[in-house]
């Protein structure tokens, strides 16, 4: 979903919708089908990325990985072994041999020109996993000029420094560990830095600490950036993150998300 917050929501602030980047600008709150919905579909497949999109969501979360042969396919573990009736380090096969591989027994690998090609009206959030598939996935997403329905993430900050200078500035790129670490010392009273990203995606917790508070949720407004919460199965934690005004919530329910944000009025 996408939806201008209305101003009623729980008597919250309104947010004063800064974000620049087309693939958040004009969009208070977005639901995102985690890996196309995990727990409905055999993930990251073309089945749960179609099923997502029938059920209306315009935004689905998912990963890529790079081939021995530079080809990116949508997969999230580093080996075959765990999601599919395949063996092997995904970048150290060549696309031939990851292509016969299933997900769950039942769903060939997608590439990440497929997901493109295939689903034109959608929004993209790529969580790059490796370093060898930075490369590649940025020629695909250049070559079919997608930057606008696109976000990069990934949990390296290495990484996502790479992705940023390699897109020259045309991607939407996410938070990493420092830059969130960053911004949750701001929240607290520490200076505050202007970070280069567009969209910061945190889990409610880390180490113990709570990261999603109005305090960094006003932090992260006045730097424009937009907070986005993963990975979030529960209803009543869906229906808190909407009232405390965070800008979207990944969940690997996504008929569940979108009955609570309908209910909630974000739908």
């Amino acid at each position: 979903c996408e939806h201008v917050r209305r101003n009623s929501v729980a008597g919250l602030h309104p947010h004063p919708m800064p974000f620049q980047h087309p693939y958040l600008a004009h969009r208070s709150f977005v639901c995102f089908a985690h890996r196309g919905g995990a727990l409905e579909y055999p993930e990251n497949t073309e089945r749960a990325f179609a099923g997502a999109v029938a059920m209306g969501y315009r935004y689905i979360e998912t990963d890529v990985q790079a081939t021995a042969d530079g080809n990116v396919v949508i997969f999230h573990d580093d080996a075959l072994d765990n999601l599919t009736d395949g063996a092997g380090v995904v970048s150290q096969l060549l696309f031939s041999e990851v292509r016969n591989a299933k997900t769950g027994g039942t769903d060939p690998v997608m590439r990440l020109e497929q997901a493109l090609e295939t689903f034109p009206e959608t929004h993209f959030n790529i969580d790059v996993k490796t370093d060898h598939a930075v490369e590649p996935t940025l020629d695909i997403i250049r070559s079919m000029d997608a930057f606008d329905r696109v976000c990069l993430a990934a949990f390296s900050d290495k990484r996502l420094n790479r992705l940023r200078a390699l897109a020259d500035d045309k991607a939407c790129i996410g938070a990493g560990p420092k830059d969130v670490t960053a911004l949750k010392f701001a929240s607290w009273g520490a200076p505050a830095r202007r970070l280069a990203v567009d969209c910061a995606q945190v889990p409610m917790r880390a180490y113990g600490i709570a990261l999603v508070t109005p305090r960094f949720l006003r932090q992260c407004a006045r730097q424009g950036i937009a907070v986005h919460v993963w990975t979030i199965n529960v209803a009543e934690d869906m229906r808190r993150l909407i009232r405390l005004g965070v800008n979207g919530i990944m969940s690997d329910r996504p008929s569940l998300l979108k009955q609570v944000a309908i209910e909630e009025g974000v739908w």
